[in-house]
């Protein structure tokens, strides 16, 4: 028998060399009535940020969203479809519980769960287990006790339940995000690896705007892949800007990334601001300089080419997801009608 580790620390190594940090999700959400073009019930699944599958009230059948997850076959279709109606039935049971919890007869209310695993480029894994309701976090499975927290008083009754002697919600929990979670995972970057680990090197544009009394630089970094990337201002060649605002990574249409960080500064004469970028698909970072005389400027990462692009910013995913991380556990959905671990897809 496999013995279990803990999620939340470096203990589990595995014999595939991986040459990317990779996540696999789940995202629930079922709620009260359909509106705002929200079916009743959907499921979505993402390796990393890319969308893998998808599950609705509407179709009633799990469908592959890239060409990759189709090798899978017809009978992996067919059984992850027969799973997601069965997490739609417990979706809609979820929401009505936790309305009749809050005293609630009506009106838009929505419940979410997410579960899944990421397996880092070192071979470390970490799970998720995570539950809210109206866009606030419900309850938690903290991986370091395999115990559910409430994080509203409204889940203490199921939270009770579930970590009872007779439930131990959290250990099914924990064998599913050890073992079978990460197991499909591998097989799905095994299948899209050329997808999911594609270089594509970032494009930036440099640009300012005059304030009353100071200045605010703009470096827009977009086009690149995979997500992760660092990027800041530079004072003179050293990390020395007091303060930026940085946005979140956003994705843009073709699967690349984009992301926008902008400084407050007061120019002095002599002073020289760049925008520093480093990024996997780079052999060296880049250093981008802002020139005062022009106002904006477009450079590419070898600094020759004149791209004439707009970046195209995304509202975000489509559909009510939530999401948290904390040092100290990870949580995921709220439900207290089941808690079988078979409920999760594969």
């Amino acid at each position: 028998m496999r013995r279990m580790f803990p999620l939340i620390v470096l203990l589990l190594r595995l014999s595939a060399v991986y040459s990317d940090s990779h996540s696999l999700r789940y995202y629930e959400t079922a709620v009260s009535a359909p509106g705002f073009g929200i079916p009743e019930y959907s499921s979505v699944g993402y390796v990393d940020d890319r969308e893998i599958a998808n599950y609705n009230s509407d179709s009633r059948i799990d469908r592959p969203s890239v060409e990759w997850m189709k090798k899978l076959g017809d009978d992996f279709w067919e059984r992850n479809t027969q799973i997601a109606r069965r997490n739609e039935a417990r979706g809609r049971r979820n929401v009505k519980i936790a309305m009749e919890r809050f005293n609630q007869s009506g009106g838009f209310h929505s419940y979410q769960w997410m579960v899944g695993c990421e397996l880092d480029d070192d071979g470390s894994i970490t799970g998720y287990n995570q539950h809210g309701y109206d866009g606030g976090e419900f309850m938690a499975l903290d991986t370091r006790t395999w115990t559910f927290i409430a994080t509203m008083s409204q889940a203490q009754i199921s939270t009770q339940r579930w970590n009872s002697p007779e439930v131990q919600a959290g250990e099914s929990y924990r064998n599913y995000l050890e073992n079978e979670c990460i197991e499909w995972l591998k097989i799905y970057v095994e299948n899209g690896r050329e997808d999911l680990e594609r270089r594509v090197r970032p494009q930036v544009k440099v640009s300012a705007r005059d304030e009353e009394d100071a200045m605010t630089l703009h470096c827009l970094v977009y086009g690149f892949h995979p997500r992760h990337v660092d990027v800041k201002w530079m004072k003179n060649g050293v990390d020395d800007v007091p303060s930026y605002h940085t946005t979140h990574v956003l994705p843009n249409p073709d699967g690349t990334y984009q992301i926008r960080v902008s400084a407050e500064v007061i120019p002095k004469e002599g002073d020289s601001y760049s925008c520093y970028v480093d990024h996997s698909s780079l052999g060296a970072p880049l250093s981008i300089v802002w020139e005062p005389e022009q106002r904006s400027a477009w450079v590419t990462p070898v600094v020759v080419a004149v791209v004439a692009v707009a970046a195209v910013l995304l509202g975000g995913l489509g559909f009510l997801l939530y999401r948290r991380r904390s040092a100290g556990y990870k949580t995921t959905s709220t439900s207290d009608t089941s808690s079988e671990s078979n409920s999760a897809k594969a």
